[in-house]
């Protein structure tokens, strides 16, 4: 397979550093190597690369940026904005993986556990000892995470919890969930660990998207947790709110990831499908489609890098990763359709990988706040009035 070029028309390439260009291309030549010879059977098949997890971890792609004395790689948010980027080139379902362990799991255990959590799971979840997993949404909560129902009651010894969780990536095969559940009315974070008695994981199984990736539900009836496993700096909905935070950032550079992926695909077989007696990327309406999706392109990635800077100077504001996670998903699924377009019929085989990514990018511009969610997050910033009620 031919190493992937990039698609850099602003020489955005010229603003990274050495060390954050080295992390990314590493990780470009790990997806081409690694991801896109096996993810269309994986794909296909609806299972989980999971002979990847090792392979991930070695390179140091999980909790990047969180310090070294964990095992942590200790990057800034750019190279790891760059690592979910060139990840999702493979597929949304592997950086989605990478997401969840990084910014849901070690993120809340690192910014809200105790010193003993922290030693204890951070250099695990950084090696793939244990795998992780985020639980917040629930059956009948998505967009209102503070209309969950999931409880938790302080008895003897620690704490017993009732509820279910939906829509929660690695849950199935996951060493430990943070789970977020109301004591006392206050929502707070909590850590419990697969086989514990009454906590069950089953498989979400026939998704249209994400189909490499493992969705589960967390289903936790009577489930008994001691005093240690609460996470003791959570105080409130924010909390949970701070790790989707990190998440969206992740997603905001991922979906780049897509986009190039389609681009690349559309501009290539555009150039070299005949029709008419010339390639189609002769014609006009073909030319007009391949330059807005490099215009998106390039809005996206200098939208993300100035969101790394910032983030990466402790300036970072909410309100701008739901701009770049609204903006940089919309962008993404209108380029893999495009992409399609071009295509034509062949951009329905597994052949190309266009048609995977749509597929994906439809759950990605859903979760972590919906394309709507992110819109009265900025117009609230904006007019200073919300209109979320």
């Amino acid at each position: 397979m031919a190493k992937f070029i990039g698609v850099d028309y602003f020489d955005v390439e010229s603003l990274y550093t050495e060390d954050e260009k080295m992390v990314r291309d590493s990780v470009r030549d790990f997806v081409d190597e690694e991801v896109l010879p096996i993810i269309e059977k994986h794909n296909r098949e609806s299972t989980f690369p999971s002979h990847l997890i090792p392979k991930m971890a070695e390179m140091g792609l999980f909790g990047p940026t969180l310090p070294s004395k964990y095992g942590c790689a200790e990057l800034n948010n750019v190279a790891y904005g760059l690592i979910m980027q060139e990840l999702e080139r493979g597929d949304s379902g592997i950086r989605s993986f990478a997401s969840v362990q990084s910014a849901l799991v070690m993120y809340p255990i690192f910014a809200f556990g105790s010193e003993e959590q922290k030693d204890f799971w951070l250099p695990k979840l950084a090696k793939a000892e244990k795998i992780g997993c985020f639980g917040l949404t629930e059956p009948d909560y998505g967009s209102n995470p503070g209309g969950m129902v999931t409880k938790a009651e302080k008895v003897d010894g620690g704490f017993v919890i009732n509820g279910a969780k939906m829509w929660i990536t690695n849950g199935t095969i996951a060493d430990v969930a943070v789970v977020w559940a109301k004591l006392d009315g206050v929502v707070r974070g909590f850590l419990i660990e697969k086989g514990t008695k009454g906590f069950s994981a089953p498989e979400m199984k026939g998704k249209h998207s994400l189909r490499a990736s493992v969705t589960s539900e967390l289903v936790f009836d009577n489930v008994f947790i001691p005093e240690e496993n609460l996470l003791p700096k959570t105080e409130g909905l924010k909390n949970a709110l701070m790790c989707l935070n990190q998440a969206r950032y992740g997603i905001a550079w991922g979906v780049v990831g897509s986009m190039l992926a389609c681009y690349d695909t559309a501009l290539n077989y555009a150039k070299s499908r005949v029709q008419f007696s010339k390639p189609i990327a002769a014609y006009q309406i073909t030319q007009e489609k391949l330059v807005y999706m490099l215009t998106e392109i390039t809005k996206a990635q200098l939208i993300n890098l100035q969101l790394g800077r910032l983030k990466d100077s402790g300036k970072l504001k909410h309100t701008q990763v739901s701009f770049a996670k609204r903006n940089n998903c919309e962008k993404a699924l209108e380029i893999a359709r495009m992409s399609r377009e071009i295509l034509g019929a062949n951009g329905i085989l597994d052949e190309y990988p266009v048609m995977r990514h749509a597929a994906n990018l439809e759950s990605v511009k859903t979760y972590e706040g919906t394309h709507e969610m992110h819109t009265l997050i900025i117009g609230e910033d904006i007019t200073g009035f919300s209109a979320f009620d």
